[in-house]
């Protein structure tokens, strides 16, 4: 059990890079001090600037664990951008919940609403233009500290200091970590690697885009190109 520590929400606007044009993101959110009612589309008064990548059903609310905060603010000493809860675009920041005891397909009751882990977070090239770093995407994408992702399967009020029970764990044996690992890993394609990707790809809770990528690599043996993702 953990407690919401904090809440996020932002809308929309325009984040900028010299020499750049302006694109709309809604990486920049403010705390909420009272309930927010949640929606399957998400929290009230939160906006993504690209829906086709951000946002929608499968990646309603972004969890982040707080406690990372510490790990980057030693990464980052000069960054322009705090690293405190919600420097990172989130929704829920708690402590005690990190990608190390958070299990894909965990439901999870918080205040009204039901939620349930759907997939990891890919961090993009937005996270450079906010941070003003060229390797800050990649370093969350190697880290294997990028949080996670809720659907909800009740909507209902939440709010700072609610707790999150864990009502459901259908796979005790992927954690988060697992997963994101198998999504980003290290090493080059193995047996073994082949053989994570497979079982991933039968997780029946995880996003059906995950799934396809695990799918996909199983038939190619061969992992993506992440470059126009990480980089602008």
């Amino acid at each position: 059990m953990s407690v919401l520590a904090s809440l996020f929400v932002g809308r929309a606007r325009p984040l900028a890079r010299a020499g750049h044009p302006d694109v709309p993101s809604g990486i920049v959110k403010l705390p909420q001090s009272g309930a927010l009612r949640l929606t399957v589309h998400g929290l009230e008064g939160d906006e993504q600037g690209d829906r086709v990548f951000h946002g929608g059903p499968e990646k309603a609310v972004h969890h982040y664990a707080a406690e990372h905060y510490a790990f980057w603010r030693g990464q980052y000493p000069h960054s322009p951008v705090q690293m405190l809860p919600g420097a990172f675009g989130e929704n829920f920041s708690t402590l005690g919940m990190t990608e190390s005891t958070v299990c894909i397909g965990d439901v999870y009751a918080v205040g009204a609403a039901l939620l349930q882990v759907s997939q990891g977070r890919q961090p993009c090239w937005k996270l450079n233009r906010l941070l003003q770093r060229e390797d800050a995407a990649s370093n969350m994408q190697r880290s294997g500290a990028t949080g996670w992702y809720y659907r909800v399967l009740r909507e209902g009020l939440v709010a700072p200091g609610d707790q999150l029970l864990l009502v459901e764990r259908p796979n005790p044996a992927w954690p988060m970590q697992r997963l994101i690992q198998a999504l980003f890993p290290e090493s080059a394609v193995t047996p073994s690697l082949v053989a994570e990707w497979r079982q991933a790809a039968e997780l029946k809770q995880l996003t059906v885009n995950w799934q396809n990528t695990f799918t996909r690599r199983v038939q190619q043996l061969q992992l993506e190109d992440w470059s126009r993702r990480l980089t602008e």
